[in-house]
């Protein structure tokens, strides 16, 4: 009798009893980037609160100042930083994530681990740095005493995990890309950089005629900001179509970055 052994493709690669059992692991690594991104710098965790602040100024001046650039009768600075508490979430953890392996290449090329459990652990650090960022959003509120609809709230569970399906796919991706062609962390930020000008961070949907808009809804991105800010500002009912496209999307890519991820994992160790 001859027994043919195969690896397992696709999903079924994926192990979630090792997962599992590697859990501990993933807890250091989200520790251990936690801790990296602050040690040894002068403002500390401040540097989370600092970044979209700063951003958020400049955008002021630059697109509300200048520009006129609509906000949907809100003061500008709250429209601003609102939709950057989302987006700094997805933009920071795909950095991160993409960066992963090749920031733990000693890690990888010393020991077993399950290499997927590396880029998802940097997510970790982009919700620490939310919630602070978050706190500010509070003091923004209180100097332009701006009442917000507080049970706009209640959509982060909802919200959170579409940011993190993206994020999480796109991260997987270009990890496992960033093995091979070391060009992702040079292209990636710039790549970044643009998607903002696609995604209604600066701006409101409304400005972008309808027949269009349902393009702006593929960017999973789109669906959460215009949500958040339509149910904690009030700026505008919210958009269940939009939200919906923008979920689908994100798990679309969740599920083709897993699989890209998965597929070529094993080729990994040869490469890095």
């Amino acid at each position: 009798m001859k027994i043919i052994i195969k690896p397992k493709k696709g999903l079924a690669n994926l192990d979630f009893k090792e997962l599992w059992l590697y859990r501990e692991l993933f807890y250091f690594f989200a520790w251990r980037d936690i801790k990296l991104r602050y040690k040894q710098t002068i403002f500390g965790i401040a540097w989370a609160v600092m970044r979209p602040f700063i951003t958020m100024v400049v955008f002021t001046v630059v697109f509300g100042k200048l520009a006129n650039m609509p906000s949907d009768n809100i003061p500008y600075p709250i429209f601003v930083y609102a939709g950057l508490l989302l987006w700094n979430i997805f933009s920071n953890s795909l950095s991160d994530s993409s960066q992963s392996l090749m920031r733990n290449i000693n890690i990888i090329q010393k020991v077993y681990v399950p290499k997927i459990i590396v880029p998802t652990a940097s997510i970790i650090v982009s919700l620490v740095d939310f919630l602070f960022a978050a706190l500010i959003l509070g003091g923004i509120l209180i100097y332009y005493d701006f009442m917000p609809h507080f049970q706009g709230l209640l959509l982060l569970p909802l919200l959170l995990p579409i940011v993190i399906f993206a994020s999480l796919g796109l991260g997987w991706f270009f990890a496992a890309v960033n093995v091979k062609y070391r060009d992702v962390r040079y292209a990636l930020p710039f790549f970044i950089q643009l998607l903002i000008f696609v995604t209604p961070v600066i701006y409101p949907v409304s400005i972008v005629p309808q027949k269009y808009q349902w393009i702006l809804a593929l960017n999973p991105m789109t669906g959460v900001i215009e949500t958040f800010k339509a149910g904690f500002l009030g700026t505008t009912s919210i958009n269940w179509l939009t939200l919906g496209i923008s979920a689908v999307v994100s798990i679309i890519f969740l599920i083709f970055g897993l699989l890209y991820f998965l597929k070529t994992e094993k080729t990994f160790a040869d490469v890095i």
